[in-house]
């Protein structure tokens, strides 16, 4: 089995909103997943309504970093999906106090995806198998 993965730490975004994307992505061509993100950022196709724009740039460069990582070990770029995509808590950041208001807290989130290679079809993989 052939796997790329790629990770970030500490993203300045909406947990929810990574989790609300990493739903839809995970199992998904990663060229099918690139144009569908680079769509929501233009705002020609939405998720649920909503189109999550800092969690998409975050997610396109997470999938592009990933694609690299592919191609230098070789694997093959057309066949690639979305194996396991995650977005996990981060650490929280405290902004300092400015003037007379209160200090904030800044949430972040860790995102993990991991393609791997597929080189069978549905069909012959069923066929075999019985």
């Amino acid at each position: 089995m052939k796997i790329a993965i790629a990770r970030t730490r500490n993203s300045r975004i909406s947990l929810k909103h990574a989790i609300t994307i990493c739903k839809f992505l995970k199992g998904k061509k990663l060229s099918r997943a690139k144009t569908f993100l680079e769509n929501v950022l233009k705002q020609k196709e939405s998720y649920d309504g909503k189109y999550y724009t800092n969690a998409t740039k975050e997610f396109i460069s997470l999938l592009k970093q990933a694609e690299a990582n592919a191609k230098k070990k070789g694997l093959n770029v057309d066949k690639l999906f979305i194996k396991t995509i995650k977005a996990d808590k981060g650490e929280t950041m405290y902004l300092p106090k400015r003037a007379k208001f209160v200090p904030r807290k800044a949430k972040t989130t860790h995102l993990t995806v991991i393609l791997e290679e597929r080189w069978w079809r549905l069909k012959e993989f069923l066929l075999n198998r019985e």
